[in-house]
């Protein structure tokens, strides 16, 4: 079945692509790196291992997790940086098999993780990041995986590009669709999927386009939230209370106290997109382009927040060992101003 002819859409990080039917790979990858900021995919649909540089930590970052006591960072040109430090030094891993955009990473443990990306990517790591190994790729058509889940080592889940979702149960060895039902009111399930995140009963939910959140019980049979939000949700995160929160255009995050029953939207100052989420020191912070800082000490309704003065987009936030927070952008890691404290 052939995609709508000429749909105009909002890309991840707020970037306008139209979505064509059947364009060359090439040309499709074109359009959607709009959503890594002119991420380079490569000419030939030929994997191609990553670039060792010494300017990886100036790579644009998308994504960043814990693996014990490390921080694994993934983004642009298959770059993943990782810290022994806290977040206080990076280096290059040194084997990673693809030089396409990884979108996100996942770690289950201290030594096993997942990244996902363009070109339907999924690699694993067993060994806290250091290498790398193709457990998934599809080079017929770019069609990129946005956000990856594991409930265990064996089971999983990865979201992306036109309702794709597809699911494992042996640790990514193999992967398998699993069929969306259409939203309400339309035909067929073919919104973005940007983020798949769960809470600790290991209900999963996904934050999607046109204000759709997806909800499953065991990753096979999903349902439908109502927002009441029209825009496009980009991250997600369950707090230690079991509170969902999800964000994305303008600044807009939503809030369900009661398992994504009912949404309310939080009160924001600002209006830049929300990129990520973080919970530390009783605090929430929210991450968004312009170089915005949010942070909310009510358990999410409401956010107060702070720009940098460069403007720099934040990208990923990850929690160190200390419990501060490390942050990310599209220049890789963010260093804060001497003036300004760290959050």
């Amino acid at each position: 079945m052939s995609r709508p002819a000429a749909t105009t859409i909002t890309g991840r990080y707020g970037c306008r692509r139209r979505r064509f039917g059947r364009l060359p790979a090439l040309a499709l990858s074109l359009l959607l790196s709009c959503s890594a900021s002119a991420a380079e995919v490569p000419a030939s649909p030929k994997l191609q291992p990553a670039e060792i540089t010494t300017a990886a930590t100036q790579a644009m970052i998308l994504s960043a997790a814990r693996a014990g006591k490390r921080i694994v960072a993934v983004g642009n040109h298959g770059i993943v940086l990782l810290s022994d430090t806290d977040g206080g030094e990076f280096r290059q891993a040194a084997s990673v098999p693809v030089r396409s955009t990884l979108t996100a990473v996942f770690f289950i443990d201290e030594r096993t993780g997942w990244a996902v990306g363009h070109w339907g990517i999924v690699l694993r790591t067993d060994d806290a990041g250091e290498s790398w190994k193709v457990q998934r790729a599809d080079t017929s058509v770019d069609q990129p995986l946005f956000s990856v889940h594991f409930r265990d080592k064996d089971h999983g889940w990865a979201v992306g590009l036109w309702s794709l979702l597809i699911s494992t149960d042996d640790g990514g060895k193999t992967w398998a669709p699993v069929r969306l039902p259409a939203p309400p009111g339309a035909k067929k399930a073919d919104r973005n999927l940007q983020k798949i995140f769960a809470n600790r009963m290991g209900t999963l939910f996904i934050a999607a386009e046109q204000g759709m959140i997806l909800k499953s019980y065991d990753g096979e049979n999903w349902s439908y939230l109502n927002t009441g939000y029209k825009g496009t949700f980009w991250t997600g995160i369950v707090l230690n209370n079991g509170t969902l929160l999800v964000g994305g255009l303008r600044g807009t995050i939503y809030r369900s106290t009661d398992d994504g029953r009912t949404w309310k939207e939080s009160k924001s100052e600002r209006k830049s997109s929300i990129t990520d989420f973080a919970e530390t020191g009783g605090k929430i912070v929210a991450a968004g382009l312009d170089g915005v800082l949010l942070e909310s000490v009510d358990g999410g309704a409401s956010f107060q927040g702070t720009q940098r003065d460069d403007r720099l987009p934040h990208t990923a936030l990850c929690v160190n060992g200390s419990g501060k927070l490390v942050k990310f952008s599209k220049q890789g890691i963010v260093k804060d101003p001497p003036n300004e404290p760290s959050k």
